[in-house]
């Protein structure tokens, strides 16, 4: 899937096993944990696929060697939590016993259990995940009272709001496709950008759509994401979130991320009104409205996809607009974001803090629910299609499943059990066969048309 990969080192440091002292030695990437290459840690739950009943024994049996042996007489942290939340449900230390050691909890609710090792010095430990009952997970808290008034309000501002859109043409990194640069406005004078892409020669009323959302951070919107939809066969669009001019050096998105949008994600969390995910979704809104004004879109297919803070909003997409019809969001945020007072894990990513007694910030927490990914589900009318990482703790899979299991309509989800917050190649694929097959199309399909295309155009017939 053409998807992407900007961001994929801070995906993949947002799931290391655990920290480490620094160090010169070179590191490798094993069961999604980074590892010393002389030091294999792994562990690994008594069942497979790690899914168990509320108070049964998850029992983790640890292995670990240097230089291919077994390690023996070596003491080792361990523990086990409620997907990640401290403190521990249980933990303390353990000598190993020729490269071995088991721990084992429980649970007495739906949830998800993550076992951490942590070997201390220079070495690299490892994590594992165990579902407790996830298709039981219910959301934390209900929609507040005035949810649906308060995005009514944003939605009519959008719309109040001229979009100005101005078009220019630039060149397409892909044959068959034209794509364009889109450069206008959102409420209270926010600049909009994206790239828009569209098989060349489409005849109105003819291309499914695809609105594709970014993950955290900050960047040009992804030309070649757009062009690699419509050489599918769809009209495509791509904003990013920050609304920044497209296609500038990395120099220029770097050094914004250093300097004045540095924790964009986290600033002002104390109102709905504040936060930055509603000019974030003031952005999405937009991106809608210009897909669908697009003569060539076939009024039917409309499709969100996207990655972590991009999962996030495609969710709330497929609540914003009843014309979604398909939604995939990979290991997505903004998923049960007050999950916290039931004692689980959060889908704010930071956006609530926690002081030294465990007491959540009343004001951010109130203001998140407006963000939930929980609510979103209840209010859609789209198909939806989820990733989601075992021991993932940038977006907590008791959180996804709490959106998942919310979910009303015909819905899949696709569980990786040794991964946490990583772009999995697998999970793309997966999104793109499930996107071409809610358009009716197979990428065997596609690719017989395109190599078709390309033999008359060889022999001179086009």
């Amino acid at each position: 899937m053409r998807t992407s990969r900007v961001l994929l080192l801070l995906s993949l440091l947002c799931s290391l096993a655990c920290a480490a002292t620094p160090t010169k030695l070179a590191y490798e990437w094993v069961d999604g944990a980074k590892q010393s290459p002389d030091y294999r840690f792994k562990i690994t739950p008594d069942r497979n696929p790690p899914i168990y009943h509320v108070g049964e024994k998850v029992t983790f049996t640890l292995s670990a060697t240097h230089k291919g042996q077994p390690i023996d007489g070596k003491e080792v942290k361990w523990s086990i939590t409620n997907d990640g939340v401290q403190p521990p449900l249980q933990g303390g230390k353990v000598v190993l016993k020729n490269g071995q050691a088991v721990f084992s909890g429980s649970l007495k609710q739906p949830g998800f259990l993550q076992c951490v090792v942590t070997p201390g010095e220079s070495v690299l430990g490892a994590k594992a995940g165990a579902a407790i009952d996830p298709q039981e997970i219910k959301p934390s808290m209900p929609a507040p009272g005035d949810f649906d008034a308060f995005w009514d309000a944003q939605k009519k501002l959008v719309k109040e709001t001229p979009a100005n859109v101005k078009i220019t043409p630039v060149k397409s990194p892909v044959d068959g496709v034209e794509c364009f640069d889109l450069q206008g406005q959102c409420p209270e004078g926010k600049p909009f950008s994206a790239y828009l892409a569209r098989p060349i020669g489409a005849n109105p009323g003819t291309l499914p759509a695809i609105v594709c959302t970014q993950g955290a951070g900050v960047a040009s919107s992804r030309l070649t994401v757009v062009a690699g939809w419509a050489k599918d066969g769809l009209l495509a669009l791509d904003f990013n979130v920050h609304g920044l001019p497209n296609g500038q050096p990395q120099a220029f998105y770097s050094d914004l991320y250093k300097g004045p949008l540095k924790g964009y994600f986290t600033t002002n969390p104390d109102s709905r009104e504040t936060l930055f995910a509603r000019v974030m979704y003031h952005r999405l809104l937009r991106a809608l409205e210009i897909t669908t004004t697009q003569p060539e879109w076939n009024q039917k297919q409309l499709i969100v996809h996207g990655r972590s803070q991009g999962g996030g909003q495609a969710i709330a997409a497929a609540g914003l607009d009843p014309r979604v019809t398909l939604m995939c969001a990979q290991i997505p945020v903004f998923c049960d974001n007050t999950g916290m007072i039931l004692g689980r894990s959060s889908g704010s990513h930071g956006i609530v803090a926690i002081d030294e007694k465990g007491v959540p910030n009343p004001k951010a927490l109130e203001a998140v629910r407006y963000y939930d990914g929980t609510n979103w589900a209840t209010r859609t009318k789209a198909e939806g299609f989820f990733t989601v990482g075992f021991i993932d703790t940038s977006c907590p899979p008791t959180g996804i499943y709490a959106v998942y299991n919310t979910w009303p309509n015909k819905k899949e989800i696709l569980p990786f059990y040794r991964w946490g917050h990583i772009a999995a190649p697998e999970g793309d694929e997966a999104v793109r066969k499930k996107v071409l097959a809610h358009i009716g199309r197979t990428p065997e399909e596609i690719t017989a048309a395109l190599a078709k295309k390309d033999t008359k155009k060889q022999a001179g017939e086009e």
